[in-house]
């Protein structure tokens, strides 16, 4: 008996199951909390997601548009992010309002009450208290329909307001006749050039009462076109008590036209039809997955959690096929559908293996839109949206959707050009990968959250590997499964963890709880497990089953307190287990590959139960694109893929005993479960391992560690090396290699030796003195400091920005603009002061300090920087003061040498003080928060 099932093994019948599954779903569920969900009509995947708009600031809690706790909705928009963490869409919003109209949002806004607010799938509801306004909304595939009721007599006006969330380039809005308008919104933000075209029809006449632009020339309310990078218009009329005015809004990724035509998806004006049409095709979507339980709450936070998976990706194409690619241009989709919103360093985790069960024919069509994304914009998406690359997040994880709908059989896509793109992708020299593919992992010094990406990346070129193999390229293959071994080169078998590399050798100090730059939303224990290509070779380096199975129980049974920086996405803590992150989402699951099941069922239970609740806050975290929701989906009927790209799958206790997955053949099944309970209490990693991981490739040496006091010494510094020996008594001590600057040829290390001057030193390891096993070859740099100057800071820097410490100012070293690498020293909510002894007294004829600003991070330049010179540490004279004149909006990563040439002053001590910008000002997201000052280098000359 084997640890996992394939889908052969399912009983095959052709029962359907017609039930109303749409009144399962509380939309509500993670619009509270941080969830980050939104309450609106949408459709399966579809392209309109019709929602109220309750937070228009791009605040972190109101990145769908809405959160529960707000009582003003602004208006209602037709495009929605589910679950993300940034603020971005919000498109087309309309509002209806009485009386005099205003284009101020504060005016125009309402109050509302949750007691008069309902949604179901595809259909939302709310009164505004404002003006007595009831507002219904429904949607087709394309098309958002909205039904205003006015409860009172009056004029009743509409609300078109293009400004707000995110920065709007150009705005258009084209009048073809008093029921008719066209609209262009292309903005900026996540997605830095979006075009959304809208099509707009009004149930009876409407004229245009108030404008506001900033065209070359004010609108008059007659014109027929109005643009602007500022743009909202009020359109009125009169209306009887309990009058209805309906509005249909299609929208198009391509044009006017496009708009045009995906208008047909909706012909008339029957709101009740429409809605029941919604339901109808959720229902439809929802039937792919049957449970039966008493327990009505279950079955809603289930049904919810299958619906916020089939919320995106969104269509992305016309009725007629046209799509925006990524080369910004019109193609038309041939054979396939184009899809958008693509959260993968996410949803590759779990909602991508969901859909290769559910949703075959659209993975096929995810897998196309990937191939057309690499062919039109160079390589395969990251994170993409609305057809731009936002390179948020990390690795490549397009390859693992790919290869698991490769190694399952899904046909419909092109195998050998998935494969080309993914290799491409892979060989890049972008984000880290130049130094993984020389060095074999990828350190501090190289790229910021350099831990992650060498674990993420390494489990990409497995995948990749797998898509090889499948395609009989042998050199590729091997290739790839040895870059999938370079999470070996992180692996700290003395603290038993991933662990950051820098120059060379281990980061200190080092704290596992510590979340920092090293790591991408999490810290040490996040990262220590993902390991999902190799998890024997995982188990052999933490000494064995038992070793591990400790290192896991130390995690679920840690204190849950964490280090270094606050990190939002970093919830629902079990231990340092984090279900409100996806990093954490197999863990879990690993206890089944020592033979613990009983421990995986525990602790899947313990989840299910506990972080998944039918209320506002009933997600622990972020839904991220139905990634939070899949593992509830998957977990909950007893599956889950610990390794995408792996045909099988791993399965535990369910917890609804009784379920069935209805296919896209026309089948359905079930797991039997004899299967299920039979494998209960089995040695896992004696069982499936062989077929899931394999052995026919040449295991890697991991390089050695270079050690060293400092990346820069005053007059000598000592360098010693280890083996950095994974295999635990397997195979003798590899044996280490090395040469210096000038050396022709590498030698034996036998034991550690001094520098005087600035040098590189590089090593390799090899397995023994005749081996053919070889590690790759790193390097470390270091620096002879170009004076004796010491440094002494009162102010506090924030320790993950500490440069290597105070010295770290003088060194000589200076920082790139990539400060996440850690080479620069933050001071958030005060002022910077520091004093430099030259040791003696010296003429001083220039002086300097580099800052940073990246004014989305909250970093800013100083208000202005001073220059003093002393003899003594007590009196200072003040030689120079720099105003800054960078504009602290500019968005674009800056370094600026304050710098100035003075008259020579004899002097042994120059202190440096800068003046903090202080609280961030309303138009920052940040508002209200303390900007950082970032400095790295002083130079005195």
């Amino acid at each position: 008996m084997k640890f996992y099932f394939s889908l052969a093994s399912l009983f095959i019948s052709s029962f359907f199951f017609a039930q109303d599954y749409s009144k399962s779903v509380n939309p509500f569920i993670g619009t509270g909390g941080h969830g980050h969900t939104f309450p609106g009509a949408t459709l399966p995947f579809g392209m309109v997601q019709l929602s109220p708009d309750t937070r228009v600031d791009g605040s972190w809690d109101g990145c769908s548009g809405y959160h529960y706790s707000d009582s003003v909705i602004y208006g209602f928009s037709h495009t929605h992010l589910n679950g993300t963490g940034v603020s971005d869409f919000g498109d087309i919003m309309l509002m209806p309002t009485m009386g005099e109209p205003s284009l101020d949002n504060k005016q125009y806004a309402s109050s509302f009450s949750h007691e008069n607010e309902k949604a179901s799938a595809g259909f939302y509801s709310v009164k505004l208290d404002r003006h007595n306004i009831d507002v219904a909304l429904t949607a087709t595939t394309r098309v958002g329909l909205h039904r205003y009721t006015f409860n009172a007599p009056g004029q009743a006006n509409i609300i078109l307001d293009l400004n707000h969330r995110d920065k709007l380039l150009m705005g258009e809005v084209r009048v073809i006749d008093n029921r008719t308008i066209e609209v262009l919104r292309r903005s900026e933000a996540w997605a830095r050039d979006q075009y959304v075209y809208a099509r707009i029809e009004f149930s009876k006449p409407m004229a245009i009462t108030r404008v506001n632009n900033n065209a070359f020339v004010p609108a008059k309310t007659t014109d027929t076109f109005f643009a602007g990078s500022i743009l909202a218009l009020s359109f009125s009329t009169d209306v009887k008590k309990g009058e209805i005015i309906s509005v249909k809004v299609a929208l198009s990724p391509t044009g006017y036209e496009g708009a045009k035509k995906n208008m047909s998806e909706l012909t008339g004006w029957d709101f009740d039809k429409t809605r029941k049409a919604a339901e109808k095709a959720w229902d439809k979507e929802l039937s792919k997955i049957q449970i039966t339980t008493s327990d009505k709450d279950k079955k809603t936070v289930f049904y919810t959690a299958l619906y916020h998976t089939m919320m995106q990706p969104n269509i992305a194409q016309d009725t007629d096929g046209k799509y925006r690619g990524r080369d910004n241009e019109i193609h038309i989709a041939e054979g396939f559908d184009y899809y958008s919103v693509f959260s993968l360093w996410d949803t590759f985790r779990a909602a991508h293996p969901l859909y290769t069960l559910i949703e075959k024919k659209r993975t096929a069509d995810f897998i196309n839109t990937f191939i057309k994304q690499y062919e039109q914009g160079g390589r395969l998406p990251v994170w993409e949206l609305a057809s731009n690359e936002t390179d948020c997040m990390i690795g490549y994880h397009s390859v693992s959707v790919m290869a698991d709908a490769m190694v399952k059989g899904i046909k419909g896509f092109d195998y050998g050009k998935a494969f080309e793109a993914a290799r491409h992708s892979a060989m890049l020299d972008h984000l880290g990968l130049d130094a993984y593919k020389k060095n074999g992992f990828i350190s501090i010094d190289d790229e910021h959250e350099s831990v992650s990406k060498t674990l993420e990346y390494a489990y990409d070129d497995w995948c990749i590997a797998q898509m090889a193999w499948l395609l009989d390229k042998k050199e590729d293959y091997a290739y790839f499964m040895k870059r999938s071994q370079n999470w070996k080169n992180l692996f700290d078998p003395e603290t038993l963890s991933m662990r950051p590399k820098q120059n060379g050798g281990w980061k200190k100090p080092f704290d596992q709880r510590e979340i920092d730059n090293n790591f991408t939303e999490g810290n040490s224990w996040h990262y220590s497990f993902f390991v999902p290509q190799d998890i024997p070779g995982m188990i052999e380096a933490y000494g064995g089953k038992e070793k591990f199975e400790a290192k896991l129980d130390q995690m679920f049974n840690s204190d849950s307190g964490t280090t270094g920086r606050e990190q939002a996405d970093v919830t629902g803590l079990i231990g340092q287990y984090a279900h409100g992150n996806e990093p954490s989402h197999h863990m879990a699951y690993l206890y089944q590959f020592v033979g613990k099941w009983k421990k995986t069922e525990e602790k899947v239970k313990y989840i299910l139960d506990t972080f998944y609740k039918n209320a506002p806050d009933g997600l622990i975290g972020n839904e991220d694109c139905g990634q939070m929701s899949a593992w509830y989906v998957l977990s909950s009927i007893g599956m889950y893929a610990v390794t995408p790209g792996c045909s099988e799958w791993n399965i535990s206790a369910p917890y609804f005993k009784d379920f069935r997955i209805n296919f896209e053949d026309g089948t359905s099944g079930n797991p039997h479960r004899d299967m299920i309970s039979s494998t209960f209490g089995m040695d896992l990693s004696e069982t499936g391992s062989e077929k899931r991981f394999s052995t026919e490739f040449q295991a890697i040496l991991p390089v050695p560690v270079i050690n060293a006091k400092s990346k820069s010494f005053q007059d000598k510094l000592t360098i010693d090396m280890d083996a950095n020996n994974l295999s635990n008594g397997k195979y003798r001590q590899p044996v280490i290699f090395y040469k210096v600057d000038g050396d022709t040829d590498f030698r034996l290390y036998a034991n550690p030796f001094e520098i005087d001057k600035s040098t590189t030193v590089y090593a390799y390891c090899r397995q023994d003195l005749e081996g053919q096993n070889v590690s790759d070859t790193i390097s470390a740099t270091f620096f002879k400091k170009p004076n004796n100057y010491t440094i002494d800071i009162k102010s506090k820097y924030n320790r993950q920005y500490a440069a290597g410490g105070p010295e770290g100012l003088i060194d000589g070293i200076n920082g790139s603009d990539n400060w996440r690498k850690g080479d620069w020293q933050g001071y958030q909510s005060q002022d910077f002061e520091a004093v430099v002894d030259l040791q003696q007294q010296r003429k001083v004829s220039e002086v300097s300090a580099d800052f940073l600003q990246d004014s989305r991070s909250w970093i800013l330049m100083p208000v202005k920087v001073e220059f003093y010179t002393s003899t003594d540490n007590v009196s200072f004279t003040l030689v120079k003061t720099i105003e800054n004149t960078l504009d602290p909006k500019i968005t674009d990563t800056k370094i600026i040498d304050f710098k100035s040439n003075i008259t020579p002053v004899t002097a042994r001590y120059v202190k440096v003080k800068a003046y903090n910008y202080g609280p961030l000002p309303e138009w920052h997201q940040g508002y209200g928060g303390d900007a950082f000052i970032f400095i790295d280098e002083i130079s005195i000359r």
